[in-house]
């Protein structure tokens, strides 16, 4: 691997590529309305709240809001209070006995193994395999896989530097000690902001074997005496007091609503007075009706792992409830964005 120098960014953007990887699952989850649920006929006389449409299609809620909420983004469903209505599009062409109906052009689609895997989420409510793992465990047990541990740290590695490197640039860390880099993955979210931050120091706080990953490759950029690796479980292990920043970057999408409410209460009661949370990842618009690109990768993560994309009113009310004040959002790249909030 070659090691970059992580002040230069690339000259080109590379968000539509990341599209094309985030959004794979998207075009499952339509067919999947399309062909197994009939959503839109359903709809179409009988506007419905999200409660009522997993009990008339006996889908879970989770899976549930992903798939309307890519709906909504993509033109086909639009919310009236807490009901949900078909839009004209949808009306002409998803709706059975429309003279313009392409139901029967998805139709060929009823029986694509994806398709299939997206209702079986939808009716669990839990996530699939991932598909590079043959054992029968969700992401996050298959992270404990060495093998697939080092294959998708790698992942999240490469992507993680122009991510990393245009966060860094945009988040004000004047004044700020030391950042604990929670869920940190191979540490190149933390690797970014030390480059540009002269002083400030790094623990990322990890799982095995991912801990061991993270270390090889921090000391590989050549930051091994400005960043440390702490093994640890953010569930159940206790956080070191003495971080004035936690971030939190691409970490929240991969849990259910409780456990993200959990973990930021966790991190304010952990933060000293004065700290700094920074959650970091692709975030819904405040009413979760896009952007388009963030409610299809929020598909894949529905998929694969226990959680989803999240709205940045969502975010901001559960940092409210922990105990945060000033509260607030930026664009970053790729589709994603920070929210940052502060400890009294």
């Amino acid at each position: 691997m070659s090691i970059p120098d992580l002040t230069v960014l690339p000259a080109t953007d590379p968000t539509t590529l990341l599209r094309c990887r985030d959004g794979i699952y998207a075009a499952d989850f339509l067919a999947c309305a399309i062909v197994h649920l009939d959503l839109f006929t359903r709809l179409a006389d009988h506007p419905a709240t999200l409660e009522e449409i997993c009990t008339d299609l006996a889908i879970q809620e989770r899976p549930a809001d992903v798939m309307l909420t890519l709906c909504r983004a993509r033109g086909l469903l639009e919310r009236d209070g807490e009901r949900y209505r078909v839009t004209e599009l949808a009306t002409e062409h998803l709706v059975d006995g429309s003279p313009w109906s392409l139901q029967a052009y998805y139709a060929s689609l009823e029986d694509r193994p994806v398709v299939k895997e997206v209702l079986g989420v939808l009716r669990s409510g839990k996530p699939a395999n991932w598909e590079s793992e043959k054992a029968d465990a969700d992401w996050h047990d298959a992270m404990e896989n060495s093998g697939f541990a080092e294959m998708f740290t790698a992942a999240m590695d490469c992507r993680g530097l122009y991510l990393g490197q245009k966060l860094a640039a945009l988040l004000d860390l004047s004044g700020r000690r030391n950042v604990l880099d929670l869920g940190g993955g191979s540490g190149i979210y933390s690797c970014c902001l030390l480059a540009i931050n002269e002083g400030l120091r790094a623990t990322v706080f990890e799982k095995e074997p991912v801990d061991a990953i993270a270390g090889r490759l921090i000391g590989d950029r050549g930051f091994e005496d400005r960043a440390a690796v702490m093994e640890g479980d953010f569930f159940r292990d206790a956080y070191p007091g003495d971080h004035d920043v936690h971030l939190l970057s691409n970490v929240l999408h991969d849990w259910d609503f409780p456990e993200v409410a959990g973990i930021l209460q966790k991190s304010f009661d952990s933060l000293p007075s004065g700290g700094l949370l920074v959650a970091h990842e692709a975030f819904l618009n405040e009413d979760k009706s896009g952007p388009l690109p963030v409610a299809e990768y929020s598909t894949i993560l529905v998929t694969i792992t226990q959680g989803r994309c999240y709205g940045v009113a969502e975010i901001r009310a559960l940092m409210v409830q922990a105990g945060f004040v000033e509260v607030d959002d930026f664009e970053t790249a790729g589709d994603r964005s920070a929210i940052v909030a502060h400890k009294p």
